[in-house]
């Protein structure tokens, strides 16, 4: 049987399994919305599929992205980063995660929680689009240009508004698989 995917997923089974069983499936637990993001915002200037063959060392070395030890990190411990070959050494984007897990906390307190403040910007449910082809994707919406403006007034960084567009398709916000995708006729 030939399975039609997404055409941007290649045959790399990690990255066939990353569409098929998470892309564009709702999220809303905190610590993974959080996760994602980070994830997302290392991508900045790669590609995903080079962030996805990393992310389970990223997952390690940042505690499970859990924001609570994340904010604690000494320069110790952004050396030991800065050091790991497992991992995207930017110097910038390393220390974007430690502080954008502080201004997680901030946003937790205001809001309730992170899933509350990312889903409230497209309503509280996905949005479900009806693309043909790749090329009628977006790769920027209002609700991701309000996102990031969001995000940025409250002092995240690597939060652009490509990035927001990518992490709202990652976490299911909106449904971007093309129409001729099989996820996409099983959501049907």
């Amino acid at each position: 049987m030939n399975i039609i995917r997404c055409v941007w997923v290649n045959e790399d089974p990690i990255y066939q399994a990353y569409h098929d069983e998470e892309w564009g499936k709702p999220l809303y637990e905190d610590n993974k919305l959080f996760e994602l993001l980070m994830l997302e915002g290392m991508q900045a200037g790669l590609s995903w599929y080079t962030i996805l063959k990393k992310r389970d060392r990223y997952r390690v070395v940042f505690d499970g992205f859990d924001p609570a030890k994340i904010v604690l990190y000494d320069e110790e411990k952004f050396t030991e980063l800065m050091n790991d070959p497992g991992i995207i050494r930017n110097r910038l984007k390393i220390k974007a995660i430690i502080r954008n897990a502080e201004i997680y906390q901030q946003i937790v307190k205001e809001e309730g929680s992170f899933a509350n403040f990312m889903w409230s910007f497209v309503g509280g449910a996905p949005i479900v689009n009806h693309w043909a082809t790749k090329a009628d994707v977006p790769v920027t919406t209002p609700q991701s240009d309000a996102m990031s403006n969001a995000l940025k007034k409250k002092g995240m960084k690597f939060v652009g508004s490509t990035i927001c567009y990518a992490y709202m398709q990652a976490t299911g916000m909106v449904d971007d698989h093309t129409l001729d995708c099989f996820c996409r006729n099983k959501m049907l």
